[in-house]
Order: C-alpha cells, then structure tokens, then sequence
C-alpha cells in the first residue's frame, strides 16, 4: 500500500501570514491565532488572537485612522476537549486623524466574537445556554467547567433570558393553553415569597397531531387572579386566538378563563378527573373499614388487602385479583359498597378509554345522570361535582381528547430542574431558568 512520506509543514513564523488550519479549529470569524499555551494541566487553555492589518476609517467621521497599538483583553471562551478556555484578544487601535473629530483614539470591535465590554464570548454564552436547555445542567455546573464564579456565568447569560422572555413573539400561534400549578420551595413564605405558582403551558398541536408543549410563564401564587391577571397583560390577538383550555378542577382558573377567553372551550382534564373517581373508591373503602372492624385498615384486615386491587382498571386485573376482590366482597354483605364504587369509577374510566368519542360522550352523559343520585354518599358527592363542571366534563369528547398532560409533563421537567439546581432563592433567576428548561424562549436564544 502506497504511503505518503512527505513532511507535513508548520505553522507560518511570519508575521504577516497565519495557518489556516488553526484558525480552522479557532474558527473566529475575522480573527487569526497567533499562539496557544496551557501553563499546567490544571490551568486553562489560552488562545492568542488577532485581526489582519487592514485601512480601517473612524466610526464618526470616516478618516482613514492610523495605528495607535494594541490592547490585550482576555475573554472566556467555550471549553475545549473539557478544559475550561481563555482568548486574550490583541485589539487593534487607531488614532483618527481629523483634528475636529471628538473621537481620538478607538479600539476595534467584533460582534460576532464578544459584546464591548463583555466578559464572555458569544459562543461560550449560547453553549452554555444550551447545556442548561438540552442537558439541564445547573448553573454552578456551568460556571465550573468555564473556571469561573457562578455570578460572572449567570450576569452574562440572564440578560439573553430577560430579552427572550419579553419578546411577545413567543406567545404566536397559541391555540391550546393548559395551565397548573408548580410548588417553588417549601420555605416561610414571608422570607421567599408564595410557595405556590402557576403555569401556563402552550399544548397546541403541530402539523402532525402531535403536542409539543412549551412552559410559556410562571406568575406567582395559586388563584384564579394570578391567571386572570397574566392572561389580562397579553394581547387582545393572543386571547381571542385561545380555542381550547385545559384544567385541573379548580374553580379559580375556571372563572380566570370564563372571564379573559370568552371564545375558549374549557376541557376538565381526564387525569384528574378519573383521579377523583380512585379518591372516592378509597373513602368509600376506608369508611366501611372503619364501620365493620371499628379501626383503621392494618395487615390481615380484608379491604386493607385489596387497596391496590381497587386503584387498578378492571381490565388490568389478574384472574388471581380478579378472584381474591370478588372472596372479599361477597365476605361481608356490607363491603358491597366498596364494589359498587368501583363499579362506578370503572365506568368513570370507561367513558375516556372509549376509542370511540360518541360512545365515550354517551357514557360519560350517563355518569352524569346517575352518580349524583347513588345510594353511596361519597359517589353522590363525586356525581355532583361532575354536574357543575358538566360542560367541562363533556368538553373532552368534542376537543379531540384535550387534555392537560403536557402540563404535567412540564411540571415534572422544572421540577427536576429545580431539584438539580437545588432551587432559586430570587423568583426572577427562577422563573427565566424555567423558562428555559420548559422550551418557552426556544427560538429566540443563541444558538
């Protein structure tokens, strides 16, 4: 096999050209390498860098400026091979020549590389706000593998946020909106603020069907005003472009949306709503527990044995389930109580597994018609919740299956971001941080 033997050459020495493939591998546009060094493995990586000679005018007056030296500024760059790095800049000055110009002297500037006065390359910025969106990496994390202070991070990185976050752009094409709320800290709330905020969540379905659900804003505090609020500050095109909103069975979100999206159709969420049905299953059963053996369910006691039995589909049930809820029932004439509420929840959740929406919608209007005049109190109770929410209720089999799981999806993503970051202490560095990792300011950030 033939080998190529021929001495590859070294970097230029001169000073007037520069290799190629260094700059190559800089790859700062307008910028050439002229060193590299690393004092020690355990110091950072630095890059000497600096611009062609060229005829450079004054900003102000248009006079061809001459050379009045150079200045080392030293910015932090993205990590190289994971080692923190370092590009010192040798800039350029020039003195103008007008001796009417107020200018004098002047230094160059790159955009594309770092803002003047920036302590952080362009780049180093957008890969770090990257590695918070796409790996959540917490912001300390970030700030130890550029070698610097999480501060100094974070001071260059927010104001992108800030400015992503008030770009009203974000909000277009908003159709479906689900909103929840998110436990921030568990702390006096006089020392941080309410625990509880609220979260507005885009679940508008693509080309495809599909939802891609975006964290669009926290506000705090959990009521009906803090969503009437924010929805009140958006524009008057964003609410009437509302079609669908989902929600948890809350009264106060529901008055938010009647009162902000007079033309949005509110969808109770089926999570919840076959949630309440389980709920009523095990107050019925914790009831009987406690009328037939005069204490609280216990190791050996016949109900306390089929709790998880009870909180399972009908259809998931093993025959040996199967046959040890049908020994317990019949054991006792009084546990036929706990049978018939699980009955009723099963066609509680019969009404939403239904592949056919008529045939869900004519279940769930029977639901509507018989629970509330149950015989047991506690599915009495659920029956007449269901009827005041019953536009809600029945909203779901004419939206498509809306529903809020992308929501819930979302809360669970900032809640592992808030466990990964150990929390925020100030609501605004939270709220831009979860904006981030919830996908809200995607497409107006750095790439």
């Amino acid at each position: 096999m033939f080998e190529n033997t021929r001495l590859v050459p070294a970097c230029p020495t001169g000073k007037i050209s520069y290799c190629h493939d260094c700059d190559l591998f800089a790859d700062l546009e307008g910028l050439h390498v002229t060193a590299v060094d690393r004092p020690s493995r355990k110091a950072a990586l630095v890059v000497w860098v600096e611009s062609a000679k060229t005829l450079t005018g004054c900003p102000d007056c248009g006079v061809i400026a001459v050379s009045a030296g150079r200045r080392e500024v030293e910015l932090i760059d993205a990590p190289v091979y994971a080692t923190p790095a370092r590009l010192v800049w040798r800039k350029r000055r020039w003195r103008c020549q007008d001796v009417d110009c107020l200018r004098g002297v002047f230094t160059e500037q790159n955009p594309t590389v770092a803002a003047p006065r920036a302590l952080l390359t362009r780049r180093c910025i957008a890969w770090g706000v990257r590695q918070m969106r796409r790996e959540n990496l917490s912001l300390q994390g970030l700030a130890r593998q550029l070698g610097v202070d999480w501060h100094t991070a974070w001071k260059a990185i927010r104001p992108l946020l800030e400015q992503a976050a008030a770009d009203e752009r974000r909000f277009t094409g908003v159709k479906t909106l689900g909103v929840d709320e998110h436990i921030w800290h568990h702390v006096n709330p006089a020392r941080r603020g309410p625990k509880a905020l609220t979260g507005m969540v885009d679940l508008t379905r693509n080309a495809k069907g599909a939802v891609q659900a975006r964290l669009l804003d926290l506000v705090p505090g959990r009521t009906g005003k803090a969503y009437a609020g924010w929805l009140a500050d958006r524009s008057d095109q964003f609410r009437r472009g509302i079609e669908v909103a989902p929600l948890d069975p809350f009264a106060g979100y529901k008055n938010a949306i009647d009162e902000q999206l007079e033309d949005a159709t509110a969808v109770l969420d089926a999570f919840h709503v076959v949630r309440l049905g389980t709920a009523a299953v095990d107050e019925v059963r914790r009831r009987v527990q406690q009328d037939t053996l005069g204490h609280r369910g216990r190791k050996g006691d016949p109900l306390y044995g089929i709790r998880r039995v009870l909180q399972s589909g009908a259809e998931n049930l093993t025959p040996n389930q199967s046959r040890r809820l049908e020994r317990v029932i019949t054991a006792d004439p009084r546990h036929e109580e706990v049978f018939l509420a699980y009955q009723c929840a099963q066609e509680l959740r019969a009404a939403y597994q239904h592949h056919d929406l008529k045939a869900g919608r004519r279940i769930a209007l029977k639901v509507l018609d018989s629970f509330h005049s149950c015989p047991v109190p506690e599915i009495a109770r659920l029956g007449r919740t269901l009827r005041r929410w019953r536009q809600a209720f029945l909203a779901y089999f004419t939206t498509g299956r809306a529903n809020n799981g992308g929501t819930e999806a979302i809360n669970g993503l900032i809640e592992l971001a808030r466990r990964v970051a150990r929390g925020f202490r100030n609501r605004e560095n939270y709220r831009l941080r979860m904006l981030l990792i919830g996908g809200g300011l995607d497409g107006h950030l750095p790439t």
